[in-house]
This record gives C-alpha cells, structure tokens and sequence, in this order.
C-alpha cells in the first residue's frame, strides 16, 4: 500500500511540473499587455501605478491591499493609496477596453453573458454601500459590500468584463452619508437587476452572445426577464422551486358546468419536477470523465408564468436539471427561458452549465488577483481596485491560454480546442463546429441512469 502511494505521489508531482518556459518574460508581457489600458489615463504617474498595482494583485503576496504592495515596489504607501483611493481618474474607458479584448479573444457568437451578485464581509458601517444584507460569502446577512459581476463565457473561455456595487436604499437616501464617500449626486437607487440591464446595454456591443445567464436572485424577479424579453435578449436564468407556472404541454381538466372553458391550474416549478415520468428526463453527456463519461438529465415544458400576479405576456420554457451533488445527494437546479420553442434539451444544459461559470471567475479574481483584498472606503476607490482586479485577472486568463497552448505544441496535438476551458468541452448543441463530433452527438432518454455533476474538472 505504502509503494502504491509513492508511486501515485510521484505520479501527481510529475503532472504539476511547469516549464520554465511559461513564466519566462512574465513582467514583459505584462508591461506590453498593460498598454493600452495606461493609455487611457492622462498622468504618467497614473500609468506607472496601474502596472505596479496590477502587478501586486498578481503577486504570491499573503494581503493584496496597497501598503503590501507599495511595500512590495519598495515604496511610499502614499502614492499608491492616493492613486487608488481618491485620484480623478475614469475605470469605465478602462473596463469597457477589457471588454473589447475579452470580445476578441473570446468571442463566439453563441456564448452566454452571465450576471451573478457576490458579497464582501466587512465591518464598520463607513465603506461605501456596506449594509446589513445577505452575503453568499458567509450565507447569512451580516454587514458587508454587495456587487453584481458580469461574465463572459464561451467554449474560448471565461472572463469577468463588468461590475456595480449595489447601494442600499438606506445609502441612496442618505446624502450626506454618501457626500462622506464620495458618491457622485447623479448616483440614485438601482435595483441589482436594472444594474445588470445597464451593464449589458454598455457592453452587448463588444460581446457576441445568444444567451444571458443568471442566478435564482435574478431570475425570480419576471420584471427582469420581461426586460431582457423586450430587449430581444434570449435567456436561461435560474430560479427557486417554488415559482409558479401553468404547463401548456398537458390538457385543460375537464368541464364540469356551463362557462368559460376550465385551465390548468398554475403549480410550483418543483411540484411539477415530482409528477414527471422517467420517460419524460433525456440524459446528456457533458464530458468524458476519467472513468466514464459524466451526465446530466434534462427535463422541460412550455409554461405560462406570473409577473406581479399576472400572466407574463408571452410564453416560456420551464427547465429542470438535475444532477448528483459531491455528496452523491441528487441536486435539481430549475430554469425559466424565453428561448423557442423547439431549443434542444442539449442547449438548455449547455447554457446552464456555462451560467455556473461565473462562480469560478469570481473565485479566480478573489484568489488570484485580490478582488476582496481592498481597504478603500470610498465610491472611486471601490471601482478603481475592481477595475485593475479584473484587468489583472484577464492577463492571467491569457497567460494560462498562452501556457496550456505551449503544453499543447510539447506533449500533443496544436489543435486549438485543447487549450478551450470554455462552457461545454464535449456537451451537444446546435451551433458546434462540425468537426467536434462529441459536441454533436445526439442526447439519448433515460433508461435508469447514474446522476453525475454538473461542472467541469
């Protein structure tokens, strides 16, 4: 037993060596790859610290904050706190720049934007927005910073592209509490959906998608999906089991007196899931697996929904995907979509699983490039560590792209899709390229299948 270990151990440590060759000229590319996000601000200095600051969010630094920084550059904290805390410089020419580059590299015109909300745990009650509310963070509300995050993800890869810190009402009808930080006047209350909505008006142009993705929080919301509807925007936005729909795909009960023909009654989402047949669930193959491959099931149905107690204007499609959980418990996630009414079981799942995306972006950019590592309390200096947190994690997307085609060239084929880590790896669906012919497989119905997870090594 105790060989077989050394033998397994050695095995892992042989596939986590990395060449050389992918970090050699690291601070070259990063100089290069900062240029034209420096040519939008208008100091020298200014350009100087956005590369330095970019490249202590990179660093291997325990706390990401600027005295650890500056003290990394062996500087006076001073001008660095003053660049990110309170000097007068635009993020959003810079964020709408990442967008741009992240459209080009990324691009593909069926990807999904994403829209997830996350929490910063702090204390006091001076940090610009910080509120008692609920945070993913801690899964409690507690006092902390909440902001919605936009991604972009495409079989090319993942990115975050956007941000909007979430200012409480309790905050917007404070004026000198916001005057104290910084808010501009123009700021008023947004709800999370409609800064989504803002976001996406500013960036759709730069980012060829089909779908926009979401969470329960954003999807339960109808005003917000009618929004998209009406903005021509096709969706799959999550939502809790107990949201209410008709299903359109079954017969109105019989008729029991004179007058108006009976309907179906309106049920929850996940009543519906319980009456559903094994017949009624296909089973599609996400990707190949270690040992065999790895499943979802899908099941879905024309539906009427409710906005503000009444029926939604036009229909949609209810989607359940289910799945085991890495406790082996079957986990059900629930959709609404205004996508036709003939879009494969296969799409649904592939979008749903490019949706779950965004957690790992988010997780990266807190990670790897000091998302949560600030210690500003103010609205420009909030936006100024975001921005350059984001740049800095896009330059890490790119130097993992450069670094897996570089493995690509050594140990195998230059094929380009060996370096995707995008939404689907081998997930059929309509717009594949036609030489991928796993993406292109047909789905098949349960026969008594193993459930397996929803999400990519």
């Amino acid at each position: 037993m105790e060989r077989r270990y050394e033998e397994q151990k050695a095995a892992m440590l042989a596939e986590c060596e990395v060449s050389p060759e992918v970090f050699r000229g690291t601070q070259g590319r990063l100089q290069e790859f900062a240029l034209p996000f420096a040519a939008l601000l208008q100091r020298t200095e200014q350009k100087r610290h956005a590369v330095e600051y970019m490249s202590g969010l990179m660093s291997d630094l325990e706390h990401k904050n600027v005295e650890s920084i500056a003290y990394r550059h062996d500087q006076d904290r001073r001008a660095l706190q003053h660049f990110v805390g309170c000097a007068e410089w635009d993020h959003q020419p810079l964020i709408q720049e990442l967008a741009r580059q992240v459209g080009q590299e990324l691009g593909e015109s069926d990807a999904v934007i994403v829209f997830d909300p996350s929490g910063f745990p702090k204390q006091g009650k001076k940090s610009v927005g910080v509120a008692r509310q609920w945070c993913g963070r801690l899964g409690k509300v507690d006092n902390s910073q909440v902001a919605v995050y936009m991604a972009y993800v495409s079989r090319e890869g993942h990115a975050l592209v956007n941000t909007r810190l979430y200012l409480p009402e309790e905050w917007t009808k404070d004026r000198a509490r916001c005057s104290a930080v910084g808010v501009p006047k123009h700021v008023k209350f947004q709800t999370r959906h409609a800064q989504a909505l803002d976001m996406l008006q500013e960036q759709s142009a730069w980012l060829p998608h089909a779908w926009i993705g979401g969470d329960d929080e954003m999807g339960k919301n109808g005003t917000f999906r009618r929004d998209l509807h009406e903005r021509q925007e096709q969706y799959l936005l999550a939502v809790p089991g107990e949201m209410l729909m008709r299903n359109l795909e079954v017969g109105p009960p019989a008729r029991r007196a004179a007058g108006r023909a009976p309907k179906q009654p309106f049920q929850r989402i996940d009543s519906w899931r319980d009456s559903l047949t094994d017949e009624a669930w296909t089973r599609i193959n996400v990707r190949d697996g270690e040992k065999s491959p790895l499943e979802v099931e899908v099941a879905h149905c024309r539906v009427q929904t409710k906005l503000k107690g009444r029926v939604m204007p036009y229909e949609e499609t209810a989607v359940v995907i289910r799945c085991l959980d890495e406790q082996g418990v079957t986990k059900y996630d629930f959709y609404f979509s205004n996508a036709p009414r003939e879009t494969p079981a296969p799409e649904f799942a592939r979008v749903a699983l490019a949706a779950h995306r965004v957690e790992e972006a988010i997780k990266r950019s807190k990670g790897e490039a000091g998302l949560a590592d600030y210690e500003v309390r103010t609205w420009l200096g909030w936006h100024h560590h975001q921005a350059l947190s984001l740049i800095a994690t896009w330059f890490l997307v790119l130097e993992t792209r450069r670094g897996k085609k570089i493995y690509s060239g050594t140990h195998g084929s230059a094929d380009s899709r060996r370096d995707r880590d995008g939404a689907t790896s081998c997930l059929p669906m309509p717009h594949a390229r036609a030489n991928c012919s796993q993406q292109n497989a047909s789905a098949k119905t349960k026969r008594g299948s193993t459930l397996l997870p929803l999400q990519i090594a």
